[in-house]
């Protein structure tokens, strides 16, 4: 995995990763779906493919039993992506077990702009967030 423990967060806390995200991908729980979207999205900004397929919920149409596979595609587009800057539009918690979350990232891959928008829908599972679909906007 690829960013210094004392550089800036990816997710746009402010806080170094250290003490922001790192603290999710070494195995502490995100408290609310906001938590999770935000790491998830740190997670594919450091090459962290293990945390992306761990809070990945059952029912998402990329959840496979085939993990080598999976690992694979997620660190193929992990490091052919740059990760400029992540913008939540809203959080909504539904109920104790379902919240939204609408963001913008700012992404790149070579000289193209691959930048979209999304409403991200996450599912709490045996006490944990999990993400669970989302409707792309991009853009």
């Amino acid at each position: 995995m690829g960013l210094p423990v004392n550089k800036p967060c990816p997710c746009g806390s402010g806080k170094k990763y250290k003490k922001c995200c790192q603290v999710f991908h070494n195995g502490g729980k995100p408290a609310s779906a906001l938590e999770l979207m935000k790491s998830r999205y740190c997670a594919f900004a450091v090459n962290d493919a293990k945390y992306i397929i761990k809070t990945t919920h059952t029912q998402n149409p990329d959840f496979t039993d085939d993990i080598d596979s999976w690992k694979r595609s997620i660190l193929d587009f992990s490091k052919n992506t740059n990760f400029e800057a992540l913008s939540i539009i809203s959080f909504d918690t539904i109920t104790q077990n379902e919240a939204y979350v609408t963001f913008h990232a700012k992404l790149s891959s070579g000289e193209n702009d691959i930048s979209f928008s999304e409403k991200s829908k996450f599912l709490r599972e045996d006490n944990m967030w999990k993400y669970h679909s989302g409707e792309i906007n991009n853009g």
